[in-house]
């Protein structure tokens, strides 16, 4: 229906029930563009974020591809979607903490990061010469005041801080099953958690991961600064959900 009355064929355009399609069609990138689903767990003394690796090309080399990167030493971030866009919004992200560190000395919350980016998604939903990215953001860092704290920022422009937060392919099985382990209300410590987060991944992707099928980006109480895990530690962990199921 969209498509024949011409209701998609601009990002400005409402259509009668209220919509903006082309934002919506944002929100399927997200979903359908690199068929990945990513989690993130916010434990006691740790924000953990999972998601899996994927090489699309036989050729190209598995180190070269990511989806978590650093704004900040302290501040993590893991995008979901469209890659070229990730970049380009990650080095809006970088530029924006550079700057608010140059000005006042300390280095930017992330809450404050998470609204800045959520405007620059907001302002790109209302324009009709740009599109919006086509990217999922989960922000991840241990605050001084608020402690371990995790955002997600959508393509429209929302943002939230969330205990659990999931995007990509399967991102409602992955909240329903992150609901369950929120409610258990048991002590996150930082291997808890990572290990829990692995868990839900794996329970809703339905398989068993390699220790190179997956990334896992940390912030954590025992380690200064936001750090990615070795193959060598997630299978470790992953060796951990195997004795602990048995």
């Amino acid at each position: 229906m969209a498509r024949q009355s011409g209701y998609d064929r601009h990002i400005t355009i409402f259509s009668p029930e209220g919509r903006l399609h082309q934002v919506e069609y944002a929100f399927q990138a997200v979903k359908k563009n690199q068929n990945m689903t990513s989690v993130a767990l916010r434990g006691d003394d740790s924000v953990v974020a999972v998601t899996q690796k994927k090489v699309p090309d036989k050729l190209m080399d598995k180190d070269f591809g990511t989806h978590l990167y650093n704004i900040t030493p302290n501040v993590g971030c893991l995008m979901t979607g469209m890659s070229p866009d990730a970049r380009a919004l990650v080095y809006r992200a970088r530029e924006i903490a550079a700057k608010f560190k140059d000005k006042n000395a300390y280095e930017i919350p992330v809450h404050y990061l998470a609204l800045k980016l959520a405007n620059i998604a907001q302002v790109y939903t209302q324009h009709a010469y740009m599109r919006p990215y086509g990217v999922s953001t989960m922000l991840l860092s241990l605050d001084d005041e608020k402690g371990p704290s995790l955002y997600q920022i959508d393509p429209a422009g929302q943002y939230f801080g969330y205990k659990a937060a999931a995007a990509g392919t399967k991102d409602q099985e992955a909240q329903n099953a992150l609901e369950k382990i929120v409610k258990k209300k048991i002590q996150f410590t930082e291997a808890e958690t990572i290990q829990q987060a692995i868990g839900c991944l794996q329970a809703v992707m339905g398989m068993d991961f390699k220790a190179s099928d997956i990334e896992v980006g940390v912030v954590s109480k025992s380690r200064r600064g936001f750090y990615r895990l070795t193959e060598a530690e997630i299978d470790g962990h992953l060796t951990a959900i195997v004795e602990k199921d048995a």
